[in-house]
């Protein structure tokens, strides 16, 4: 393989190993800190969240949320996820009242303390789409796609080297045999 041509290869494949890398840390690393990621699906958090963001939340006790803090909650049965600001605080009921940034009004059912994952620590705007898009079907299909062809594309060089190292050694004994003699360095 020429230089240019190996040099050109080498840095594409660099490049797309640290993309996976850090989509890894990105998507799975972050929850060995104690993060766990959520897509922003609506606006209702807007300007701070803003819609197809990716949230990473930490685990929180209910008694260390203040008035003012972002939470990050089951909403009902179905087990849909939110996050909206918390507007007050009721300790012997044990809920807040939460209300969306750009929200006109608070919203309607309080949220049980039980039903509290935790707190927004950062955010990283439009990941979330690409992590919804990774995480449902056709995209998650497309994405291992991706990656087995990037992973064969990553060791194709290593099997051309050696089927090529195995070419010349097969040419090396013919010309040997047809010279009567033994392939060079072997006596």
């Amino acid at each position: 393989m020429p230089k240019t041509i190996r040099f050109i290869w080498n840095a594409v494949t660099t490049v797309l190993a640290i993309l996976v890398v850090a989509a890894a840390v990105l998507l799975v690393g972050v929850r060995l800190v104690g993060l766990t990621p959520f897509v922003v699906l609506s606006g209702s958090m807007e300007p701070t969240y803003p819609t197809g963001s990716l949230i990473y939340v930490k685990q929180v006790d209910p008694q260390d949320v203040e008035v003012g803090d972002p939470i990050t909650f089951v909403l009902n049965e179905d087990l849909t996820v939110a996050t909206h600001r918390v507007v007050e605080i009721n300790e012997e009921e044990g809920w807040f009242r939460t209300k969306g940034d750009a929200n006109d009004s608070p919203d309607g059912s309080p949220v049980l303390f039980e039903n509290l994952i935790g707190v927004p620590q950062f955010c990283i705007p439009k990941l979330g789409y690409l992590t919804d898009y990774l995480t449902n079907p056709p995209g998650m299909y497309i994405g291992w796609s991706v990656v087995a062809v990037l992973l064969i594309l990553l060791f194709t060089p290593e099997l051309l080297k050696w089927a090529d190292k195995a070419d010349q050694k097969a040419a090396a004994k013919k010309a040997a045999a047809q010279e009567g003699g033994t392939p060079k360095g072997r006596k």
